[in-house]
């Protein structure tokens, strides 16, 4: 399709948001060999890029991508972190989207509708994540917001995360036939393996830098030899800002961190090791001062000698700049989360095991099972029995794993805490795609009533993740002001495909298009929704 017609036949659309400017992107979605370990396997490209072009954009700016599917299997791109205002069905989650067919093309409408910050996409479907497909997305301020740092000389993206030197289809197979995946065989920076990666600065000037972890199942410790990182912003928040020799970034958090070439002009390390695993696993970049030709030397940066205490810290200090401005021009510390009533504590718990001899997992003991029709596009037609509201409780019940397609109800502007418990040996990553969470509180041990003492109801960070500690608990908030189906899942891709994660039905009887955008004309229609024709906007 023609960016042409893509921008006639989304023209009513911008009678929503006239005054914001629109970018428009053609990808074609491709196999081709790549090598980041080494060796030869099918990665997936986006016109001809291994990982993909990055989305650079602006708060409010309407986001158009129309994506040709030439894969020979269905594919979706999803929008990590992004939040699609009133409008789930462009999430890119099989929840709420119908697959692209090969050979066909659908085309995204976005709005970056009051954020900033950095994000990321990848491919959702089966086990894509692990052949690329992924990219960086910049939502940077408009001109006339004051940001809370000077400008930087340049800004670069850097997608870290683990791989394995098997074919997606491989690892597919594994967790098909209810195996777990093996250790991963190493770690890419921005798609290559070790001492391939390098970024050019010049002395004395200062740099962006935004990390996002991209892999599919481990924490990651990041850090420059010689360098501090004075940390400024999480997933679309402004943040106090600190200086780290070393952060650790979970699965799917991205922050931006502030680097100055301070230092004698050569070579010196960027370091990526796994957290929390034995073997550690260690890749190796090169920030590189320019004009200089000295080889980077002397022993690796070490990263943190102790394990769960020292991240747990970390995360904690990471707080909100509350005077700072976010995608408007009013403090972040204006929207006062500690003053409103919640009207619901959910608390949630995962669990793995054996289901019918297979390997699963579960949140709050049921283990998602996709319906045979995404579940927003079965909502939006009233075809029943696709899912049940309710069939996943809003406490653990402490029993077995058992499978269902699992969606728990709330209501519309309703404001709520939900509470992670990990009873597990290994750090739980989630992600709710609706919108930003505030974390209030993480820590050891059973959460109880009395734990909402701890809470932080002032400047706690707010993101679209969490992480959750093993033998431990995190609490959050939420405003639930967006109506549509929205996921909530682990960050483990092995885990989320077996079954960890639920949706989220925030509903209203209202049908106005100030709460929620009907579904897309354009939308791809598949399952029981088949041969149904959509409304126009």
């Amino acid at each position: 399709m023609a960016l042409k017609q893509i921008a006639l036949l989304f023209a009513c659309f911008a009678i929503v948001a006239a005054e914001n400017p629109y970018r428009f992107f053609n990808w074609n979605i491709t196999y081709g060999t790549i090598y980041p370990l080494g060796v030869p396997q099918q990665g997936i490209w986006i016109n001809g890029q291994f990982p993909g072009p990055d989305i650079y954009s602006v708060t409010n700016d309407n986001i158009i991508v129309n994506v040709f599917n030439s894969l020979d299997e269905p594919f979706l791109i999803h929008w990590n972190g992004v939040q699609n205002r009133r409008n789930s069905y462009e999430d890119g989650v099989y929840g709420t989207t119908c697959p692209i067919p090969p050979g066909k093309n659908f085309t995204y409408i976005l709005q970056m509708k009051d954020q900033i910050g950095s994000f990321f996409y990848f491919p959702s479907l089966a086990f894509h994540k692990s052949a690329g497909g992924f990219g960086s997305i910049k939502i940077l301020s408009r001109p006339l917001i004051p940001v809370p740092f000077d400008p930087p000389t340049d800004d670069f993206s850097l997608l870290i995360g683990d791989w394995y030197k098997s074919n997606h289809t491989a690892l597919k197979k594994i967790l098909d036939n209810g195996k777990k995946l093996p250790f991963p065989d190493g770690i890419l920076i921005n798609g290559r393996g070790p001492n391939v990666t390098s970024f050019t600065i010049q002395q004395g000037k200062t740099y962006r830098l935004r990390i996002c972890n991209v892999g599919l199942q481990n924490s990651l410790n990041f850090r420059i030899q010689g360098h501090k990182m004075k940390v400024v912003e999480v997933e679309g928040t402004h943040t106090m800002q600190i200086s780290y020799s070393s952060l650790d970034i979970h699965l799917g958090q991205c922050m931006s961190v502030l680097v100055t070439g301070d230092q004698p002009p050569q070579d010196y390390y960027v370091v990526v090791s796994t957290r929390f695993t034995t073997p550690v696993l260690t890749t190796t970049g090169f920030l590189r001062y320019a004009n200089s030709n000295k080889k980077a030397s002397g022993p690796l940066p070490g990263g943190p000698t102790t394990q769960i205490d020292w991240s747990l810290n970390q995360a904690r200090s990471i707080r909100t700049n509350l005077t700072a401005s976010g995608p408007r021009p009013n403090p972040q510390g204006s929207y006062h989360y500690g003053m409103i009533p919640t009207v619901r504590t959910i608390r949630l718990a995962s669990s793995a095991g054996q289901v019918n001899g297979k390997q699963r997992y579960a949140i709050n003991s049921v283990s998602f099972v996709p319906a045979d029709t995404p579940l927003k596009v079965a909502d939006f037609f009233q075809i029943s029995g696709v899912f049940r509201v309710g069939s996943i409780s809003y406490t653990p019940s402490g029993g077995g794993i058992f499978l269902d397609t699992s969606v728990m109800g709330v209501d519309y502007r309703t404001f709520i805490e939900i509470v992670f418990e990990n009873s597990e040996d290994i750090v739980q990553i989630y992600i709710y795609i609706n919108v930003m969470i505030f974390y209030i509180r993480m820590d050891g041990g059973q959460w109880t009533e009395a734990s909402r003492n701890q809470y932080n109801l002032r400047d706690a960070v707010s993101r679209s993740t969490v992480q959750v500690y093993p033998k431990s608990w995190s609490a959050i908030y939420i405003a639930l002001d967006n109506v549509g189906m929205w996921n909530l899942r682990s960050e483990y891709w092995a885990r989320q495909y077996l079954g960890q994660q639920f949706y989220l039905r925030v509903y209203t009887t209202s049908t106005s298009l100030r709460d929620e955008y009907p579904i897309p004309k354009n939308a791809l229609l598949c399952g029981r929704a088949k041969g149904r024709h959509t409304r126009p906007f």
